[in-house]
């Protein structure tokens, strides 16, 4: 044994390197599935996926897309928040503020703005891809409706941050959005049995969401709140329960 084999020998079989790396780099499948399961990132998927499952071509990776424009959104979001108040007095001059006077703010209210677009139209992809592919078929079902959820969900995002600006345009979109709330059935006091279910102007679906009849400093705070607080924990949550259904169905892939 040569002495740099020696040392190396010496190096690989230490206490220190162990309890970094547990196992070697040897091209084995059983060290391949070791690698992927004590990976925290890689772990996400399972240890072992069919070649043709993961082309480019049939998943357009339009989930890890999505899932990376999220990240993008929570990262400049958090930033943002440092500067943002929900306050109907402050939150219009803080946008301004945060656009031309914050180091990078317009840089990173942009990131923010477009992530979220970019986020929608890949998430609208990716379910017309699974869609279309039939991968929403058994053992897969379940985490078809975790998705269909999450879409709602991303939304929901992107509509509730849209009144965070609180200019004109925010608030007569969010004015005209919102309407629909109004025409909900059961819910909504213009919607089909509105009678029955006994529901107001003052008490229905549309209220409920603005915090009172028409928008006001309570509808940014709830929206606000909406925003940066509920819908992520529960996105996050969901993407959670998506990943781990991925790595418990596996992967979908074409015919063979």
């Amino acid at each position: 044994m040569s002495k740099w084999e020696e040392i190396k020998k010496q190096i690989v079989e230490s206490p220190v390197w162990q309890s970094i790396f547990r196992h070697g780099y040897d091209d084995t499948p059983r060290n391949r599935v070791l690698m992927v399961s004590g990976n925290v990132w890689l772990h996400l998927h399972p240890s072992k996926v069919r070649r043709h499952g993961i082309r480019l071509k049939f998943t357009w990776c339009m989930g890890g897309i999505t899932f990376l424009m999220f990240l993008i959104t929570v990262v400049t979001g958090v930033y943002l928040m440092f500067y943002y108040r929900p306050v109907a007095e402050y939150a219009y001059a803080d946008m301004k503020y945060l656009e031309f006077d914050m180091p990078f703010g317009m840089l990173m209210r942009n990131m923010h703005r477009w992530a979220a677009h970019a986020m929608v139209i890949a998430v609208w992809l990716h379910m017309f891809r699974v869609f279309m592919t039939g991968s929403y078929k058994p053992p897969r079902e379940f985490n078809w409706v975790v998705g269909v959820i999450l879409l709602v969900l991303t939304l929901l995002l992107s509509f509730t941050g849209y009144l965070l600006p609180w200019d004109q345009l925010s608030i007569w979109a969010v004015t005209v959005g919102s309407n629909m709330a109004r025409a909900t059935p059961l819910l909504g006091h213009e919607g089909p049995f509105a009678e029955f279910a006994g529901v107001n102007a003052v008490y229905d679906a549309r209220a409920l969401i603005f915090g009172g009849g028409e928008i006001g400093p309570h509808t940014l705070l709830r929206f606000y709140i909406l925003h940066c607080i509920f819908f992520p924990l529960v996105t996050t949550l969901l993407l959670i329960v998506h990943f781990w259904r991925i790595r418990r169905d596996g992967l979908s892939g074409p015919a063979l």
